[in-house]
């Protein structure tokens, strides 16, 4: 049996959990909330940050780092790009203009960063339970109308968080080590 079919929805849903909230309670003072959960098979997740019935695309800047070892997988956190912003703002002690004159590269780091310290909360969860893995670096995805596909042996979990009013969706794909 492999590995990732022994990774109940349940353990990979309280760890996701208690990850975001501990990193953006520590790292931006702000509480988050579990308000939905999906797996790609009921259809009910996808995509994982869509615009609302007639509106546009909402700009998205979204983070990614995966794991290697006895459990595999990426995490993609979807940040809407306002919340970015802020997100950097609190993160990083910084006001809008010193964002703007910084540029896309200091939210990029950010996002990355709060990514990185999420999946990694994430991950010691993981090996917590018995699934020792290790993270590769992070990177950013942007952009207002794209999605991200997995190949078809991967199991797919989405959860979506309420902080104070903004939305982060993370996506998680977890891949069969047979």
């Amino acid at each position: 049996m492999s590995t990732t079919l022994e990774l109940s929805e349940q353990l990979i849903r309280e760890n996701i959990n208690r990850a975001i909230g501990d990193v953006f309670k520590t790292m931006l003072g702000r509480t988050t909330t579990l308000v939905a959960s999906a797996t790609q098979s009921d259809g009910m997740g996808w995509p994982p940050a869509p615009a609302a019935a007639g509106e546009a695309p909402i700009a998205q800047i979204v983070g990614m780092v995966g794991f290697l070892g006895d459990a595999n997988g990426l995490i993609y956190l979807y940040f809407p790009a306002s919340f970015a912003r802020l997100a950097t703002c609190q993160l990083l002690g910084m006001t809008e203009a010193e964002i703007d004159e910084a540029g896309d590269e200091v939210v990029n780091d950010a996002i990355g960063e709060l990514t990185n310290m999420s999946v990694g909360g994430f991950k010691n969860g993981l090996c917590d339970a018995g699934f020792p893995c290790k993270l590769t670096i992070p990177s950013i995805l942007r952009g207002s109308n794209f999605c991200v596909e997995s190949i078809t042996d991967a199991e797919r979990y989405i959860y979506r968080f309420d902080c104070g009013g903004d939305k982060i969706v993370t996506d998680i794909l977890l891949k069969s080590t047979e």
